[in-house]
């Protein structure tokens, strides 16, 4: 889908996925790390629209909120949207929400959201260090 131009929070990145039978568990709704997962590809879409192939081998989480909000169903279509919430000297806040459509048992709407919170280690280093000025830059420009 790209970027995310007309939403009220601003710019952002959205990759739209079916839920899968793999998506699915026992109880027959989605299981969580699903989300996890369409999460983490909004976030790769954000990064490539960036520029920034350095991000991930040096930005680990270091704290994840996840709130699901209601069920996701096999066969239903999902937007997983992320956007920079907060850019700290060595860390950094995504946003997130898990949009469905309607489908079968479900009316659709919000089936997740939360944050996602990175810092920068460079490679080789023990701990976090200041973001090199450019990815700094980059994500401070699409703030919200």
């Amino acid at each position: 889908m790209g970027r995310d131009q007309g939403s009220e929070r601003g710019p952002g990145a959205s990759i739209e996925r079916v839920v899968e039978w793999a998506d699915t568990d026992a109880s027959g709704h989605h299981h969580n790390s699903a989300i996890v997962r369409w999460v983490e590809a909004a976030e790769a879409e954000l990064v490539r629209q960036l520029g920034l192939q350095d991000y991930f081998p040096v930005a680990p989480r270091v704290q994840q909120i996840l709130n699901f909000r209601g069920k996701l169903w096999f066969g239903q279509r999902v937007v997983a949207t992320v956007w920079v919430d907060r850019v700290g000297t060595s860390s950094l806040t995504l946003g997130f929400e898990v949009i469905s459509q309607p489908h079968g048992r479900s009316a659709g709407g919000l089936a997740a959201d939360g944050t996602v919170t990175t810092v920068h280690v460079p490679g080789g280093a023990e701990g976090s260090a200041p973001w090199p000025e450019a990815m700094r830059n980059a994500f401070a420009g699409v703030l919200r």
